[in-house]
């Protein structure tokens, strides 16, 4: 799999994600890492990153960790983040970087998919600022189906 063009298409895919300034700066099998920059105009009321911003960088790092596993298999499934859970552990200050890990094994993943034709997983994010401190932690909760039922 060439990761290194996947991530460049990603920072394409999504015309929400560059007007955010997010950027994919590594894509793996499984995790995908996101920067969200240091903007004053995504900051809050106290000085921090905004948590829209921190949000849309959680959900990023999710879907390209979700792409970085799926990309060979897109065009059989339908994909749909269900739901997502963020937590704010500290004040998001400065360039924040979003990293997603999908916390289960890829081949039993597929396995549950190919056999019920449908499967929910989570990918787990974790924010870290410029002192590698977490400063949030996300879940988002995807849904695949198989596009014949």
């Amino acid at each position: 799999m060439d990761f290194e063009a996947l991530r460049g298409g990603l920072e394409q895919a999504i015309p929400f994600n560059a007007h955010v300034g997010l950027e994919f700066v590594e894509l793996a099998q499984g995790v995908a890492v996101v920067r969200l920059p240091d903007d004053k105009r995504l900051r809050n009321h106290v000085g921090s990153q905004h948590a829209s911003a921190l949000f849309a960088a959680g959900e990023a790092a999710s879907g390209g960790a979700f792409v970085s596993v799926f990309a060979e298999r897109i065009t059989e499934v339908t994909p749909l983040a269900e739901r997502a859970e963020i937590s704010y552990r500290a004040l998001a200050l400065g360039t924040i970087t979003a990293t997603g890990r999908l916390a289960e094994e890829t081949d039993v993943l597929f396995a549950r998919l190919d056999a019920e034709r449908r499967a929910r997983f989570p990918i787990e994010v974790e924010f870290t600022n410029g002192k590698d401190e977490v400063v949030a932690e996300m879940v988002v909760q995807w849904y695949v189906s198989h596009n014949d039922g």
